[in-house]
């Protein structure tokens, strides 16, 4: 049975309302505008393919944002968690964190170094997890992101 301190929540992070509409709308109507440009004006057949494709893989990308960003990530004693469940990385695993104006970070976010290397997976406009290193933030606000990034690091500080 986990400790009940461990399964406290520490903060919580989600996506803001108006930046979750704005990123959207954005990438589904580059989808919706790359597809109608491809049939009303019909370049090239290869040509139109392509932008059939890019303009559907645009589509697929803002069904994925809606989803992933109607979950928020939750951090706990233990671990970062999305609110479903799935574990983005331990706390024990994390080396550093890197939330500087320089760092290749989302916008309002903050990376996260990994000692040890973790499969790659994506929730467009909140979290993205590539080798050894996080990224949280997108169209999360930008308050809380940095109110978790330092109980991360403060944490992270103290397993050392």
């Amino acid at each position: 049975m986990q400790n009940a301190k461990e399964d406290e929540i520490i903060a919580t992070l989600q996506a803001s309302g108006l930046r979750r509409f704005f990123a959207y709308c954005a990438v589904f109507v580059l989808g919706a505008m790359l597809i109608l440009l491809a049939f009303v004006q019909p370049p090239a057949f290869g040509w139109q393919v392509f932008l059939i494709l890019v303009g559907a893989g645009a589509l697929v990308v803002a069904e994925r944002l809606r989803r992933a960003t109607m979950l928020g990530l939750v951090l706990t004693e233990r671990e970062l968690r999305d609110t479903s469940g799935h574990v983005l990385t331990e706390l024990t695993n994390i080396k550093s964190v890197d939330r500087g104006a320089f760092a290749f970070k989302p916008s309002n976010g903050f990376v996260l170094r990994l000692n040890h290397s973790l499969p790659r997976a994506w929730a467009p406009g909140l979290w993205w997890r590539f080798s050894t290193r996080v990224g949280v933030g997108g169209v999360t606000a930008s308050g809380p992101a940095k109110y978790m990034a330092e109980q991360i690091a403060l944490r992270v500080a103290s397993y050392r």
